[in-house]
């Protein structure tokens, strides 16, 4: 959307995601990733921590089950969304504001870990989640034909000719990878 503020932030949560379910059946998980830069001390010859950022998130619907059930207190991630801003008058009169980061895409960091991926079964998140919904054309992979996938094969296309995705607008003269 024109406007917003997207920005990406990587970081440690500081607790693991609470999840609840908003009165309209929503799920909504909330949590906080502290983001800590390391600067280069000229003075000690050496790297140390900087100022720590606290970014409070939340996620919706599927993302936030799926977070829930992801992530853990420690865990370093990397957060993609838009920033809102709320205000609001406290008890005392005091006019108070905070910003929030709306989480659209998140996922493990692999500098420091590695993580195995596994598809969800159950979602409305579009192609990926629900293959009901999948733009036309799409081919959902060779899993979705029910041939098994190789091992050796990452991107999820048995054959190599074609991209799990299809191969509507792929140049001719482009190779496969």
């Amino acid at each position: 959307m024109a406007g917003e503020t997207v920005i990406t932030i990587v970081g440690n949560l500081t607790a693991d995601p609470e999840i609840r379910t908003t009165s309209t059946g929503a799920q909504v998980a909330s949590f906080t990733i502290a983001s800590t830069p390391r600067v280069f001390d000229r003075q000690s010859n050496q790297y140390v921590d900087g100022s720590a950022l606290f970014m409070r998130c939340s996620v919706w619907r599927d993302l936030a089950e799926h977070c829930a059930r992801s992530f853990a207190k420690g865990m370093r991630v990397i957060a993609q969304g838009r920033l809102t801003q709320h205000s609001w008058e406290d008890e005392q009169h005091q006019k108070r504001s905070s910003v929030e980061l709306q989480v659209d895409e998140i996922g493990p960091s692999l500098r420091y870990a590695t993580a195995q991926v596994a598809k969800s079964q159950r979602g409305t998140a579009g192609a990926y989640g629900n293959p009901s919904s999948a733009p036309a054309g799409y081919t959902g992979g060779a899993a979705a034909s029910g041939a098994p996938l190789p091992p050796s094969d990452p991107w999820g296309s048995a054959s190599g000719s074609s991209s799990s995705f299809g191969d509507f607008g792929k140049p001719e003269s482009e190779p496969d990878f």
